[in-house]
C-alpha cells in the first residue's frame, strides 16, 4: 500500500468514525468539498459545520472496495450504512480527492457522489 492510499484510508476510517479534527487536518484551509447534487463547502469552518450537522448520524458500517492514486489525485469507492432518525439506510459512495501537492500533501478538493442503495 502506497502513502497515498494509507492517507485516503485513514482519512475515510476517520470519516467512519466522526472525527473532525482528523478530518481538518487532513485539508488545505482552502478546501472545496462538493456533494454532487447537494451542498459545496469552502474552507475548513464551513466543513466543520457540515460536520456538525451530521452529529445525529450514526455510521453503523463503512467499506471501502477500491482507492486509485495518481500524482495528485486519488479516488475511493465503496458502500455505508448509517441511522438516522431510527432508520437504517445503505448507500454507494465514491470520492474523488485532490491534493495541494505530492508528498504530505492535504487534500485541496474533494468531490463526493453518494446514492441510496436498494435494500434487499
Amino acid at each position: 500500500m502506497t502513502e497515498k492510499e494509507k492517507f485516503i484510508r485513514e482519512l475515510n476510517d476517520a470519516f467512519a468514525k466522526g472525527d473532525v479534527p482528523y478530518i481538518l487536518n487532513c485539508m488545505a484551509d482552502d478546501i472545496i468539498w462538493e456533494m454532487i447534487g447537494g451542498n459545496t463547502s469552502r474552507g475548513k469552518a464551513e466543513i466543520e459545520k457540515e460536520m456538525a450537522a451530521m452529529k445525529n448520524i450514526e455510521m453503523l458500517e463503512m467499506k471501502v472496495d477500491k482507492i486509485i492514486t495518481h500524482g495528485k489525485s486519488a479516488a475511493s469507492n465503496g458502500t455505508f450504512r448509517l441511522k438516522k432518525n431510527g432508520k437504517e439506510k445503505a448507500y454507494g459512495f465514491c470520492d474523488l480527492y485532490e491534493f495541494n501537492g505530492f508528498k504530505n500533501a492535504k487534500v485541496k478538493k474533494m468531490t463526493s457522489y453518494v446514492i441510496s442503495l436498494k435494500e434487499e
